[in-house]
């Protein structure tokens, strides 16, 4: 155990090291740009060690009643002001994290204010429906007029959910019973008493033994039946019992990119012919395959539109339904506003999964066959949280009003070319770089990983890792180009640190 956890215990230790008393840096808004946030503070701003005496009591405290040890830092939430985030000491960092990718529209944004107050609010809050059984009178209108408006292509419909993992929960079981209703025959077929028995003791054909396939280094949840798909690291799914499901080989691309094309192509193609010969042979028949767009926790792992379009196709020939997980990738991310419209898809996927910079969960569709035969087969109290459904409308509106994918996609291009500067003057610090084209989605691989994260707040900028050796990017939407700015020299300090 002592070595799993050893890399945190560094970072923490590497967190408390001296850091410097302020920051000369001061942001200048390059030429056409207009700031989001007006009070925004103009550069990063760190007066204490970090974590500094106040957040050291306050983690005390807390400690007592909560287990502290996977804190990144005790927050202000009233001091954090669009893409900064503050510290009970008085810091003000660059905050490129974002609750791990889950702040889109950024810290105290006044149009979330106004929803947040609104009577609409109010009255959902304090009359939290049962979805199920008690919906809102304006619960059709609040769902068009917000997250299916953004729905996917080819899909006209949402079951709600709770979290990221629920959603992809959710979106399992009706792969399962759909893949069910058509050996039965049809929705019309009814379930035999031998099925109806069955399934009480947890025993086929009840309860059939079926799968979800999906990719080494993946992630897709920390809940019982979403970790049978999390891949990418042990801690998460020690000790917990596990259903017998596949895994194939994610391509293994090698960078950069246009100097290795045809190395990916064949990766690529291994791949999806792992894909096929899993599908045809595994001994409990596969109802879906579940990927992410870009494989967040697994290390920000990469393929080409390509490869997607041949899972589809690999899906589609095969009766195999195609999941997409777009619970860190979508609402803007990669400069489309879903990142599977980067892959020119022939036909949408059967289902895409979302929260996280939705501030909401659930999944899409298009096909009415997903929808289970009878009642209470897709059910819980909650269904979800229209509360949070009335945030996502509302981040829905400030996206659009402020234009903030396009806005993504530009200053996304902006970072990367300074990234890839980077990367040429510090060839040992910056390897692998990765996301040209994806936006603000961006990673690279250190050897020094875990000290560039925990160096990174000496110098004013909270940031993240993902895998053994990534540090990715997850800046909020409202992330500009002289915040850009801000970050490659922020980063260029670390470095020298190191």
């Amino acid at each position: 155990m002592a070595s799993v956890l050893r890399p945190s215990l560094r970072l923490r230790s590497a967190a408390r090291l001296p850091v410097a008393r302020s920051l000369s840096t001061t942001a200048h808004l390059r030429a056409g740009e207009k700031p989001y946030f007006p009070n925004e503070p103009s550069a990063p701003k760190v007066t204490t060690a970090i974590p500094g005496p106040n957040n050291k009591a306050a983690t005390a405290e807390l400690d007592k009643v909560f287990d502290v040890r996977s804190i990144n830092m005790l927050t202000d939430y009233t001091k954090s002001t669009g893409n900064y985030i503050s510290d009970l000491d008085g810091n003000l960092l660059l905050d490129v994290y974002a609750q791990i990718a889950s702040i889109p529209v950024g810290y105290n944004n006044p149009h979330l204010q106004k929803v947040a107050t609104s009577p609409e609010m109010t009255s959902s809050l304090i009359n939290r429906p049962a979805l199920g059984n008690f919906p809102s009178h304006n619960w059709a209108e609040v769902l068009n007029t917000g997250m299916l408006k953004v729905a996917p292509k080819g899909m006209n419909q949402v079951f709600t959910a709770m979290s990221g993992s629920d959603a992809n929960e959710t979106a399992y079981k009706a792969a399962f019973m759909y893949h069910r209703q058509l050996q039965r025959g049809g929705p019309e077929v009814d379930f035999t008493e031998e099925e109806l028995l069955s399934t009480m003791k947890n025993q086929s054909p009840g309860s059939p033994q079926l799968s979800i396939m999906s990719f080494k280094s993946g992630f897709h949840g920390r809940l019982f039946g979403s970790l049978s798909t999390t891949r990418s690291k042990a801690i998460h799914k020690l000790d917990i019992p596990a259903f017998d499901w596949p895994q194939a080989t994610f391509p293994q691309l090698k960078y950069p990119l246009e100097e290795h094309a045809q190395e990916n192509a064949q990766e690529e193609k291994r791949a999806l012919e792992e894909v096929e010969r899993i599908i045809k042979e595994f001994h409990n028949p596969v109802a879906a395959v579940v990927v992410e767009p870009i494989q967040s926790e697994g290390g920000d792992n990469h393929a080409s539109p390509a490869f997607f379009r041949g899972l589809r196709e690999v899906t589609k020939r095969n009766n195999v339904l195609l999941i997409v997980d777009e619970v860190q990738t979508g609402v803007g991310a990669t400069g489309k506003f879903w990142a599977h419209e980067h892959w020119d898809l022939p036909t949408p996927p059967d289902m895409v999964t979302f929260s996280k910079k939705a501030q909401t969960a659930g999944y899409y569709f298009g096909n009415p066959a997903l929808r289970p035969n009878k009642p209470y087969r897709q059910f819980n109290t909650w269904m979800g949280d229209p509360s949070r459904a009335l945030i996502f409308r509302g981040i829905i509106e400030e996206i659009e009003r402020l234009n903030l994918v396009e806005n993504t996609a530009s200053t996304g291009l902006y970072l990367y070319a300074g990234l890839e500067r980077l990367a040429k003057q510090y060839p040992e610090h910056l390897q692998n770089l990765r996301g040209k084209g994806q936006g603000t989605f961006i990673a690279w691989d250190t050897p020094k990983r875990d000290q560039f994260v925990a160096t990174a707040k000496s110098v004013g900028v909270n940031i993240g890792g993902s895998g053994p050796n990534a540090v990715r990017l997850r800046p909020m939407l409202v992330f500009q180009k002289h915040h850009a700015d801000i970050l490659l020299e922020s980063i260029e300090k670390i470095i020298k640190k190191l």
